[in-house]
């Protein structure tokens, strides 16, 4: 079995137990009266689930392949593909989720966007620090404002 299909089989063990998690387990402790909201906390993980449930079956079925056979992954030559970039940044979000309470919000998602995009290849700070902190206000105003959910904006210590 190609590497991709491995990978897809994986993912779709995650995505399994992530439907799950998001089916059945999610909703039993919300309160009676959102239990009447059309929309619930779980709706947003039910619909990533059954998304990645069926790009996992399209992949493992083989559905995706056309005639091409150039874009394929070769396992035999992984050394020739960004493999320090990918484990550098699944890192870097490791270390973003660590920092979210400690850190607040808005300093680990500016962070984690800075330098993910200097991991990619951009160099261009006076491009990178703007877009980075206008998103991540953007988010977070969206987040806390919007859509009501508390989120420490700045670090502890700062009393965020």
């Amino acid at each position: 079995m190609a590497l991709d299909r491995w990978i897809a089989l994986i993912l779709l063990g995650i995505c399994l137990a992530y439907g799950y998690a998001a089916w059945f387990t999610m909703d039993s402790s919300l309160a009676p009266f959102m239990r009447r909201n059309p929309i619930w906390p779980s709706t947003f993980p039910k619909v990533l689930s059954v998304l990645g449930i069926i790009t996992a079956l399209i992949i493992l079925l083989g559905l995706e392949k056309g005639e091409a056979k150039e874009g394929e992954i070769d396992y035999r030559r992984l050394g020739d593909y960004h493999i320090g970039q990918a484990l550098t940044l699944l890192a870097l979000m490791v270390a973003y989720a660590l920092c979210l309470r400690p850190l607040g919000f808005l300093f680990s998602t500016t962070a984690f966007l800075i330098v993910g995009s200097y991991i990619l290849g951009e160099r261009k700070w006076l491009m990178m620090v703007p877009i980075a902190l206008v998103a991540t206000l953007i988010v977070w105003y969206l987040v806390q404002q919007v859509l009501g959910i508390y989120m420490r904006p700045l670090p502890g210590f700062f009393g965020g």
